[in-house]
Formats: structure tokens, C-alpha cells, sequence
């Protein structure tokens, strides 16, 4: 019998083996070794509820990563639930383009411009970040059109840096290993030093170092010629790079070379956006002033996809004086996604849960993860609000790594696993973004269970 055959005749599929063999014959994984999930089986999550999830064989995890950084509201809000439905059955799609919207894409708009930086008022709708940064892309090359400056296309991104994984924002992050497939980045993308104390600061202070990796910006644009550079793009604190927190030297000097330079500021929020920092937007906590913002994930709390791109009003109101803009998307502003969207931000705001963040569980996150750092395997733990990274080394005093880089963070997030936790690892660099309504019982959970991966992955590693 054919696969296809053999799928087809399997009417009631009831085990974790036969959701495998169907998932391994079927599906093919983003972001995996899909050889290595054939031979291993898939992990099938089943039902989720809070902070926790269950698989096809009724284990339980504490979601310590909210998804992919944005289930914040949790799983299971049943006002989520309720707002699509209600749009589903009152306007289950229409198109944003031909002089037409929709009520719910108003309403969210307006929202997203009462918490944003308040010269920021308008919003272009997309259906994830990675989209957001492609017309981020568009947008940055036509303002400069508009302005009578076309020579202006170059943007600056960061090494290591993360806007997504279609061509132009995997092209805008700085992931090596994202460019070597596919011949990336694309032209008239350039990528500057990441402001990485822990893993590249050597024997400078954090200040002195923040300051260097900001003026490698400097240095770049003069090197290129500033009459051709239109942006600099940077998430806040960089997330799936590892959770990296610029030192506080270095966002005031970036902020005075691209004034210095005139070029555009993109600041990444589809992270740290909608309180995962404990304010509305990374920006706010840095004090910056952007003039474009890709947001997306905790928009929507991850239970329908949308993205978009806030923008300053100068910015605004130049593209608009350009006639048509050429870009959009099927499902840009899609009403069902905006009706969640919708929803969501209110939740935000009724239950005040970025407030919370900032005065009361963003700081016991902090307080708690900070306990681990005198673990032998652990060479330093920092955050910010629920972003958190705990870096794995062999010697904490020289900061060397294991052997094979990498190898102990993945066994760190497998230990982890068996013990019910959900972490990711990002090379040896273990990150954490728990959804924002985390309590207090999560919060031990998270840190008795961290605890017990480090020491198992700890005596692993001395067993070798």
C-alpha cells in the first residue's frame, strides 16, 4: 500500500505513533532538521491552558516561552475566543484595498496609536513580523523616492540580528546561518556590530562597550557614503539572538548618529512590543523615537496571525503625498485577526497587565532567575521585564564555552523537557519569555525546573 494509500485508509488516528508516522509523511517543519524529526517523532501539542500545555501522551509543560514570545495573554481566553467568532459570523473576510476598510482594522488601529510613541499615529496591517519587515523594506526605499533622494536604499541591520524569514527580512537580520541558504542578504543590505557585552566586550567595561558597538554604525555610513544609507533597523533587546540587552551607553548613541546622518530609525517591536518589557513598546523603555515600528506576536497574543507597521506621522503623511503605494497584502488588516487584535490590546489595558509587569512580576522574574547565577554551568543571567537569558559555560571566570558550541544548550533545553519545561536555547544561551499573565506558583515552577535541567545537564556534561 502507497503512503497516500495507507493515510487515507487511517480514519481514526488515536496514538502519538500514528500522529508521527502521519506528521513524518505529511509535514514539513519550519526552522528543523526535518531528517532527524523523521527518525525522532514530532512533539504534538494537544490542548494548552494558562501557562501550560499538554501533549498527545497527556504530559504536561510550563510554557516558559509563551509560543514564540507572544502568547501573553496566556492560553485559553475565552474573550479571544468570543471576539473571532462574533467577526466570523458578522464579517468573516473582506480586503483593505480599493478606498475600503473594515470596522475592527479602525478600531485597532486607533487603539495601537493611543499606546504607541505619541508621534506615531498611523498603521500599515500585514499578516506577521517577517511581512512587516518586507514593507518595512518597500516603505524606507519609497520615502527616500518621494523625498527626491533615490540613491538613498542602503539599510543597516545588525550581525545577529533577527527581522524575520522572508528574503528581505532575513536579509535586514544578520544570521549567518539564514544567508549561507539562499545567497542573502539581498542587495543594498549591510549589517553592523551587535552591542553583545557578555559574549564579545572582552576586557571593556559595558559602557565602553555599548558605545563602540553603536559607533560601528558610524563607522559603516561613512564607509558606504550617508547620501546613500535611508535606515538602521535594531530590535530593542535582541531576541532570538539571545535575548541581548544593549548596555545603557548604547541606544542615546545611536539615537545621535542617525540624527547626525538623517537616516531613518527602525526599531523592531514584534519582541518586546504590547509589555513584554513592561512598558507598551521596547521603545518607550529605551526612550527612543522611531519612525517605523514592525510589531506582531503580542498584538495578538499569538491566536490569530497579524503584524504591522507603526509609523511616525512625517513618515505618514510623506508616503501618502506619493500617490499609490504599491504593496499590500490578501490578508492585510484581515477583519478577523483585527477583531482579536482588538480585543486583545483592551485586555491589556482593563486588566492593566503591562502595569504589572513593570511594578510586580517583572521584577520577581528578575529577582528569581537571579538565583541561578551561581550555578557552576551558568556564566551570567540578565533580562528585562519577562525576558530573560541565562548563558551556559564551561569556565565562568574566562567565559569559555563547551566544546562544540551549541551542543550544551540543546541538551540544557532537552533536560528541561523531561522535566515538563518549555526554554529555547540559542547556541549555548538559554532564553526565557514566560507569557505576561505568569504568577507567583508559575513563577517557582519555572525556576525548580530550570534548576534541575542546568543540574542535569551539568552532571551530563561532567559524566563526559
Amino acid at each position: 500500500m502507497t503512503i497516500k494509500a495507507a493515510t487515507a485508509a487511517n480514519t481514526s488516528v488515536t496514538t502519538t505513533q500514528q500522529w508521527q508516522r502521519m506528521d513524518a509523511q505529511h509535514h514539513f517543519h519550519p526552522f528543523s532538521n526535518n531528517a532527524d524529526i523523521r527518525a525522532e517523532g514530532s512533539r504534538i501539542i494537544e490542548r494548552a491552558e494558562g501557562c501550560h500545555l499538554w501533549d498527545s501522551d497527556g504530559k504536561q509543560y510550563l510554557d516558559a516561552f509563551a509560543g514564540l514570545w507572544c502568547v501573553n495573554l496566556g492560553y485559553g481566553r475565552q474573550e479571544l475566543v468570543q471576539a473571532a467568532s462574533q467577526q466570523m459570523q458578522q464579517l468573516p473576510y473582506y480586503n483593505l484595498f480599493f478606498k475600503t476598510t473594515t470596522t475592527p482594522v479602525i478600531e485597532l488601529a486607533h487603539e495601537i496609536a493611543d499606546i504607541a510613541p505619541s508621534h506615531m499615529n498611523q498603521v500599515f496591517f500585514t499578516g506577521s513580523g517577517s511581512e512587516a519587515n518586507d514593507t518595512v523594506f518597500r516603505m524606507v526605499r519609497r520615502y527616500w523616492d518621494i523625498q527626491n533622494q533615490p540613491e538613498r536604499k542602503i539599510i543597516i541591520g545588525r550581525k545577529n540580528g533577527y527581522h524575520g524569514s522572508t528574503v528581505a527580512g532575513a536579509s535586514l537580520g544578520g544570521m549567518p546561518g539564514m544567508h549561507k541558504q539562499g545567497d542573502l542578504p539581498i542587495a543594498g543590505v549591510e549589517h553592523v556590530d551587535q552591542p553583545y557585552w557578555y559574549g564579545e566586550g572582552g576586557d571593556l567595561t559595558p559602557h565602553e562597550f555599548g558605545v563602540r558597538a553603536a559607533r560601528s554604525l558610524e563607522e559603516k555610513i561613512k564607509a558606504l557614503g550617508s547620501h546613500k544609507v535611508a535606515a538602521f533597523i535594531a530590535e530593542p533587546i535582541q531576541g532570538a539572538g539571545g535575548v541581548i540587552i544593549p548596555p545603557d551607553s548604547y541606544w542615546p548613541e545611536i539615537q545621535r548618529i542617525v540624527k547626525k546622518y538623517g537616516i531613518l530609525l527602525v526599531v523592531d517591536e514584534v519582541i518586546c512590543g504590547f509589555g513584554r518589557t513592561g512598558e507598551w513598546f521596547g521603545s518607550q523603555y529605551y526612550h527612543l523615537q522611531p519612525d517605523l515600528m514592525p510589531i506582531a506576536k503580542g498584538l495578538s497574543s499569538g491566536y490569530l496571525p497579524i503584524g504591522g507597521v507603526v509609523m511616525a506621522d512625517h513618515f505618514a503623511e510623506t508616503l501618502a503625498k506619493g500617490g499609490d503605494f504599491n504593496h499590500g497584502y490578501t490578508y492585510s488588516g484581515h477583519p478577523v485577526c483585527a477583531a482579536v487584535a482588538l480585543e486583545n490590546v483592551r485586555i491589556l489595558k482593563r486588566e492593566r497587565i503591562v502595569e504589572r509587569v513593570k511594578d510586580d512580576i517583572g521584577p520577581k522574574f528578575q529577582q528569581a532567575i537571579a538565583t541561578l547565577a551561581d550555578h557552576p554551568l551558568v556564566g551570567e543571567v540578565r533580562g528585562v521585564g519577562l525576558l530573560g537569558a541565562i548563558e551556559l559555560v564551561k569556565d565562568r571566570t574566562t567565559r569559555l564555552r563547551y566544546p562544540d558550541e551549541g551542543s550544551t544548550g540543546t541538551l540544557c533545553r532537552d533536560m528541561a523537557l523531561q522535566d515538563g519545561l518549555v526554554l529555547r536555547a540559542t547556541g549555548d544561551t538559554m532564553m526565557m519569555s514566560p507569557p505576561l499573565v505568569i504568577n507567583d506558583q508559575h513563577l517557582d515552577e519555572l525556576i525548580t525546573k530550570t534548576k534541575s535541567a542546568l543540574d542535569k545537564t551539568w552532571h551530563r556534561l561532567k559524566g563526559k
